[in-house]
């Protein structure tokens, strides 16, 4: 997702994220599910991301969409 440019500019602006706080995000064990939910959100809110997602990682929609219901 982070490939993308504007997808990358679109999700840190929806989702008040600023590079540094995804990083450390992802960094911290106790912050790694909020981070991830946030991306799963941002993907389940926009079809064409959440495809595009999905196609890059060889995975179905279905199978993020349950990802982000796990998480809770």
């Amino acid at each position: 997702m982070l490939g993308d440019g504007q997808r990358a500019e679109r999700f840190l602006a929806l989702s008040g994220m600023t590079p540094e706080t995804l990083r450390s995000g992802l960094a911290d064990p106790a912050g790694q599910s909020a981070v991830l939910g946030g991306v799963l959100d941002f993907l389940m809110a926009y079809e064409p991301d959440l495809v595009a997602a999905a196609d890059a990682l060889d995975i179905s929609p279905q199978a993020l969409a349950a990802a982000r219901e796990k998480l809770g």
